[in-house]
């Protein structure tokens, strides 16, 4: 009983060291070309404990994308504007696909092999709560009702739930994946930001939002 607590010390040791191990690896390279012999190795564990903590190569990833998914959510909730509450809906949704962004460049491929995992039958890991209706890890689901709530909020004429499946698909592409390899965060995230500026543009003869509504001349 007195060991159990050193070894769980061990235990977060081992798992901070193999999820930093696995996002340095994802850098370079995509989840199918990464072995569990590599990350062990990168993070200096033996094979064994890699998969004793995590079953498998998906259930790494599906963990990796939890923990930095998971941070993400925490700023969305509690944090500070425009990525937390405070700032108006289109601030805050060109904030969140910003840090998206930032997340999936920064392992790549991981989203697209967790939307293929979680389409795939046999994968429980990858499931929501019993009862769910199939659309894939939880933390997907968060970004789209986040995304869908913003969209919602600033354009209720339009339809949210389609327009936030439209985005976070885009994502998902081989094009844009390609982008991520070659180092294009950053002309991704200027181009959802023009698809964001676009979709909240008042629609056609109606003032823009902050315009008071006058002849037009």
């Amino acid at each position: 009983m007195t060991e159990a607590r050193p070894e769980r010390a061990d235990a977060a040791r081992n798992r901070r060291a193999i999820l930093r191990a696995t996002e340095e690896l994802l850098s370079r390279h995509r989840p199918e070309q990464i072995s569990m012999e590599q990350i062990a190795a990168a993070a200096g564990v033996g094979k064994g404990t890699v998969f004793h903590r995590f079953g498998s190569r998906m259930g790494l990833m599906v963990a990796l994308m939890q923990e930095r998914a998971y941070a993400l959510e925490e700023a969305v909730r509690t944090g500070p504007p425009p990525l937390g509450p405070g700032a108006p809906p289109d601030e805050r949704l060109i904030a969140f696909v910003d840090a998206i962004v930032d997340v999936v460049g920064r392992n790549k491929g991981l989203l697209a092999a967790l939307g293929h995992a979680a389409s795939s039958a046999g994968r429980p890991d990858l499931k929501g709560h019993e009862g769910d209706d199939g659309d894939g890890h939880p933390l997907h689901r968060f970004w789209h009702g986040h995304i869908s709530a913003l969209i919602t909020a600033r354009r209720p004429d339009l339809d949210g739930d389609l327009l936030a499946h439209i985005l976070l698909g885009s994502l998902q592409s081989e094009p844009v994946l390609r982008m991520l390899e070659r180092g294009e965060a950053e002309r991704l995230a200027g181009s959802l930001r023009a698809l964001i500026a676009g979709m909240f543009a008042a629609p056609s003869g109606e003032p823009a939002s902050g315009e008071p509504a006058g002849n037009s001349v």
